[in-house]
This record gives C-alpha cells, sequence and structure tokens, in this order.
C-alpha cells in the first residue's frame, strides 16, 4: 500500500442562502469521498467545510425580514448542517465566519499586511455585485455593460472611503508560482483563465467597505468592515489553528486541496495567494475548480424554478443513492447533468440490479445450500482465479483513480468487479452444483468466493455509499466496519470462513419511473424538481410498422472497444437460439465491464452494416436526454430471445 500521508481538504464555506440546492451536495460530497478515500488508506485527513455570514448581501436581507443578521444566519446554517448530517458528511470542523476565533484570524492578516505597507487607505469609486461580493474594474467588464462577469445581474455603482490590497505589487511572484507549480489551479482550462486575467493586469483590491457594518472590523480603523472575501478565505487557517493551535496547524498547512466550484476560482486562485503572500503565509497545495450541475439540460437558477432541493430526494431516495448518483454520472472538473429520469435509472440499474442483487443473491443461497454459515474454500478452478484476479487489478485502478480525484472511473472499476462476480454466478451456477453430492465442496468453494468478493466491494465502495458499505458488512456477518482499512481489501481471503451471515432486507428497492416522477413533480407544475428532455413526437404508424422491427432480449456476453473508433463498441449477444455481434456508438456512455451480464433490448431484423471494419447485425435500444446522453434499456431477468412486444 502507498505510504500514509496527512490531507487537509475544503469546500468553500458557502453564502447561507434560505434556498438549499443540489449544488451545495455536490461539491461537499466529493471533498468527503476524497476524505473518507484517504482515511480509508490510512492517511491522517483534516476536512472543514462551513458557512460565510458577512457581507452586505446578508445584512440586506436580514433588514427586509426585519431581523438582526445573526438570526438571518442562524437559522439557515441550522439547515446546512442538517443536510451535512443526512448526507453522512464526515468534516472534521464546520466553521462559522462569524465565530470569535475566526475574527481574531481575519484582524491578525490585516495588521500583518497593513505593517508590511500593503495596505492604504484610499477611496474606491467603481462597481461592485451585491451578489457575489465582488468588485469589477472597467476594464474586466463585458464592452460597455456594466453587469457582473460572473452571475450576470446589474452592478451597482460605489464611492466609498476604503483600505487597498495592493495586488499589482504580487503579480509577477504570482505568475512565477503558477510557472513553478502547474497543478495548483486544476483543472488547466481554469489554469488558463486565471493567468489571463493576471496578466490583462491587476487593480488594487478594496478590502473594507463603510456603508455597512455587518462584519469583522479593522483593527486599527472600527469604522471600516472587512471586505467579505477577505474575511471568508481566512476560514481556511483559522479552523487549522493558524492562531489557537500551532502544532496542528504545521502538521496540516499548507492545505492540500480547496474544492470550490468554477465562479469562484479567481477569488481563491489570485485573491487568496496573493493575501498568503503578502502575509507570508505557505499557499495551498491546490485549487480544483469543478463545475456546475446543469438541470435538465439548463444552469440552476431560482427565476427559471429549476433549483433543485437535495433534501426530498434524500428522504424519498437515501443519501447514498444521491452520492452514488452525483459522483458517476460527473467527471469532476466538467458540467454535468441532473435529472431525475437518469437518477432513478442509475438506482434501478447499478444500485438495485447491479449491487443489491448480488448481495441478495448470494446471501440467499448461503442460507439455502449451507444454513446461513459461509463455507471454507476447498478447491481452485480457473474461473476463481479470475475473479481473485479481477478484485486484485480493481484495487489498483480504483486507488489510482482516487488518487488523482477521477472518481467516476474508480466507480467504473469497482463496478467493474461487481459485474465480474455476477458473471461469476452465472458460469458457476450454484444452484446446478447443489443438486449432486459430489459437487458440494466445489459449491462450497463458489459461495466463499461470492462472499469474500462482496467483503472487497463493501470496504471499496465505503468512501462513496458508507451506509450501504456497512450495511453489506453486516449482512456478511462482520463487525467492527468503521475500523477497517483498504489494506484489508488488498487480501483475497480475509474472509473468516464458518461464520454466520445476517441477511437483511434489499440495499436498494426498484423504482417505477413514471410513478415516481409523477410523486417528485406533484403540486409544483410551475417549480419542477426536474423535467424530462422534451422532444416532439414523430408522425404516427401503424400496429403494422410496428411489429416490422423484431424487437428481442439479448444478453451481452462479451464486450470490447472497436480499436479504430473511439466511439463504438463490439457486443456479442445471447439471442437464445444464436449468438450475435452489434456494433454500437456508445463507449462515451459505458465501458465494457459496465454492459457484460447485462440483458438489453435489440433490433435484430435490421439490415447488417460495418462499421469501422466490423459487422454489426442489429442495433441496440437505448433512451437519449436532453444533453445527448444515451443511456442503454436494460431488461435483466428477461430470457435471452424473449420478444419484446
Amino acid at each position: 500500500m502507498a505510504e500514509k500521508k496527512r490531507y487537509y481538504i475544503t469546500t468553500p464555506i458557502y453564502y447561507p442562502s434560505a434556498k438549499l440546492h443540489i449544488g451545495h451536495t455536490y461539491c461537499t460530497t466529493i471533498a468527503d469521498t476524497l476524505a473518507r478515500f484517504h482515511r480509508l488508506r490510512g492517511d491522517e485527513v483534516f476536512f472543514l467545510t462551513g458557512s460565510d455570514e458577512h457581507g452586505q448581501k446578508i445584512q440586506r436581507a436580514a433588514e427586509e425580514k426585519g431581523i438582526q443578521p445573526i438570526e438571518y444566519v442562524n437559522d439557515i446554517v441550522a439547515l446546512f448542517q442538517d443536510l451535512w448530517k443526512r448526507l453522512q458528511i464526515s468534516n472534521d470542523d464546520f466553521i462559522r465566519t462569524t465565530e470569535a476565533r475566526h475574527e481574531k484570524v481575519v484582524q491578525k492578516l490585516m495588521e500583518i499586511s497593513y505593517q508590511k505597507g500593503d495596505i492604504y487607505k484610499g477611496e474606491y469609486t467603481g462597481w461592485y455585485c451585491t451578489p457575489c461580493e465582488s468588485f469589477w474594474p472597467e476594464n474586466k467588464l463585458p464592452e460597455g455593460k456594466h453587469i457582473c462577469p460572473d452571475c450576470g445581474r446589474p452592478l451597482e455603482l460605489v464611492k466609498e472611503e476604503a483600505y487597498f490590497l495592493k495586488m499589482n505589487k504580487y503579480a509577477d511572484r504570482w505568475l512565477q508560482f503558477i510557472e513553478e507549480n502547474p497543478e495548483f489551479i486544476q483543472p488547466e482550462s481554469r489554469r488558463n483563465e486565471m493567468i489571463a486575467f493576471v496578466k490583462s493586469g491587476l487593480e488594487d483590491l478594496c478590502v473594507s467597505r463603510t456603508s455597512f457594518d455587518w462584519g469583522v472590523k479593522v483593527p486599527w480603523d472600527p469604522k471600516h468592515v472587512v471586505y467579505v472575501w477577505f474575511d471568508a478565505l481566512a476560514n481556511y487557517l483559522t479552523a487549522i489553528g493558524y492562531l489557537d493551535n500551532p502544532e496542528q496547524f504545521k502538521k496540516f498547512w499548507p492545505a492540500t486541496l480547496h474544492l470550490v466550484g468554477k465562479e469562484i476560482v479567481r477569488f481563491h486562485t489570485i485573491i487568496w495567494p496573493i493575501i498568503l503572500m503578502s502575509c507570508d503565509l505557505p499557499l495551498p497545495k491546490q485549487v480544483f475548480g469543478h463545475g456546475w450541475l446543469i438541470v435538465d439540460g439548463t444552469k440552476m437558477s431560482k427565476s427559471l424554478g429549476n433549483v433543485v432541493d437535495p433534501v426530498p430526494l434524500i428522504v424519498r431516495y437515501g443519501a447514498d443513492a444521491l452520492r452514488y448518483y452525483l459522483l458517476k454520472e460527473i467527471r469532476l472538473g466538467q458540467d454535468g447533468n441532473f435529472s431525475l429520469p437518469s437518477f432513478l435509472g442509475r438506482i434501478n440499474s447499478d444500485l438495485a440490479n447491479d449491487l443489491g442483487n448480488l448481495l441478495q443473491r448470494t446471501l440467499a443461497m448461503v442460507e439455502k445450500y449451507e444454513q446461513g454459515i459461509v463455507p471454507a474454500p476447498s478447491t481452485t478452478a480457473p474461473v476463481d482465479m479470475q475473479l481473485r484476479q479481477a478484485a486484485e487489478e480493481m484495487l489498483d485502478v480504483y486507488t489510482q483513480a482516487m488518487e488523482t480525484m477521477q472518481i467516476n472511473e474508480a466507480i467504473n472499476a469497482l463496478w467493474g468487479v461487481i459485474h465480474r462476480t455476477n458473471k461469476y454466478i452465472d458460469e458457476t451456477m450454484p444452484w446446478s452444483l447443489a443438486k449432486e453430492d459430489a459437487q458440494r465442496e466445489r459449491l462450497r468453494t463458489v459461495l466463499y468466493n461470492l462472499i469474500e468478493a462482496l467483503r472487497i466491494i463493501a470496504i471499496s465502495v465505503s468512501p462513496i455509499m458508507p451506509a450501504c458499505a456497512e450495511e453489506i458488512w453486516r449482512q456478511l456477518g462482520l463487525q467492527a466496519f468503521r475500523t477497517v482499512g483498504l489494506e484489508a481489501a488488498a487480501t483475497w481471503g480475509a474472509y473468516p470462513a464458518q461464520t454466520r451471515i445476517c441477511k437483511g432486507k434489499a440495499l436498494f428497492p426498484r423504482y417505477d419511473m413514471e410513478e415516481e416522477v409523477a410523486a417528485m413533480t406533484s403540486g409544483s407544475a410551475k417549480k419542477p424538481v426536474c423535467t424530462a428532455a422534451k422532444e416532439e413526437i414523430k408522425a404516427e404508424i401503424t400496429i403494422d410498422d410496428f411489429s416490422k422491427a423484431d424487437l428481442r432480449a439479448g444478453k451481452i456476453l462479451a464486450c470490447e472497444k472497436v480499436k479504430k473508433s473511439k466511439k463504438l463498441l463490439k457486443i456479442q449477444l445471447d439471442l437464445g437460439t444464436e449468438e450475435r455481434q452489434i456494433v454500437s456508438g456508445i463507449s462515451s456512455y459505458y465501458t465494457p465491464e459496465e454492459l457484460v451480464g447485462h440483458t438489453v433490448i435489440a433490433v435484430t431484423n435490421l439490415k447488417p452494416v460495418t462499421l469501422c471494419g466490423e459487422v454489426s447485425k442489429g442495433m441496440l435500444l437505448a433512451a437519449a436526454d436532453g444533453d445527448g446522453k444515451l443511456q442503454v434499456v436494460f431488461v435483466d431477468g428477461m430470457a435471452p430471445g424473449s420478444r419484446v412486444r
């Protein structure tokens, strides 16, 4: 196993909006999964999240409600803390910028920078975005328009006495640091944007306000309050003990990873490093700007009414299902789409059918054939070694992917083993072995191998779906799950034979798509949780037209990428009476390992075609959502060759 290290992982501290949305869930779930993985590997981790509670927009919102700002934020912060509990977020601290410990840190940083001569008094006249709490010089605005480049809302012309931080003084040093540390800003596209921003010219940053008073007071001039972003960014130092826990601060600073949304990359990669440079503090190792979460192809917006509240989804489908979907569907750094039908499809296919059914089938056979006691293995066949090899290879790929924050690739590797284990059942046919006394030893080995594969799966899936992993562990009859490390998954055969299983309820139920969409959108037609992609219905056909298509269920026996193509997969189908090869352009959406073992619907009477040198005798049925993402129609459980009517 890899050398143990220390990790300080942070999410942005969230503005206390009264409307929770799934974007909060996405970012924090990523950070939590990374923190859980590193703890599982034996690394020392400090994971921070929190709330950003100062600034003009908070004061205005409180005034509109006729209450004090602290009353306003207290109620909303409680909503975030409740959401993190529901999601099983394992943060080590929750920092609030209204805490006394944080005020001391902000004032200390201001004093250091001021005494160094990097902060001076002046007058600010310029454009300010209250929702984003950001100042914008004329040369950074769209030509002829005074709108915020980040959120698109109108800017306010502000004129007031203020203190300024000498940003341009550090521009060359910043550029040199970025050149010497190319991994500091990720992904690369964000790094290029920030370099261009700095090279276009940095203006000094207004770091105090006098037009309102909700904030940390400037220590030498208390009629000024510290600019909210200078205040907010300092939270990463406060929580790790900059002033009150020097031993912990030395251990974990500089931060390993600031995980932030791409709309606030500028604050974290330009303003924050320059503040730290001014205060002679080390810079974080990496800032990663993840993409936006899109809803049915459209960016979430209150005005559009497509903001998705994660709480009803968690209440109805469970935190693990939502965590899995967000981590599986979205490649970190890119925008990702959320739609309720796609979410339900993943629950039914990946969670209920692939993982849940594997556990239920295995435990049912142990109960039926061995009275619930897992037998010791005694024979070895090539198919056993193939399963073991798949598990061992998965762990290498999974670990590397997690270390490089390619969480969806780690999930793909793990699900490859889940599919391989399901295939192992089909290959070994325990029900047939149970019919012959001479095959009892072979049956016991097969059952043990299935249980052992599930043990490894439970450990590996725990950073992604912690509750599900612990439940699998419990049903396997094992204890002390929270003390188990990743190294326990590296040794095949560690499951203690003669253990009694504890079969429980199914991990994930299957859902009727139409019923669930109706249930989640009922009574909210103007502001639905999400909507399906809308396309015009094609021209009417008769039943005779439809009957011309021969649709049959086919089980995928083998699948591989077509060497001459990036999009095509070569699939071998069992159609009951024959095997058939179909070439399908779904490589962008499924790996071969994800498809093997599933039963799909194929159009079998299409005229054969040759694609990149491979003959295709048919076509798979798939659905496309609003942004063109494909989802193959699975009908697992139907016998190969069954006609679809």
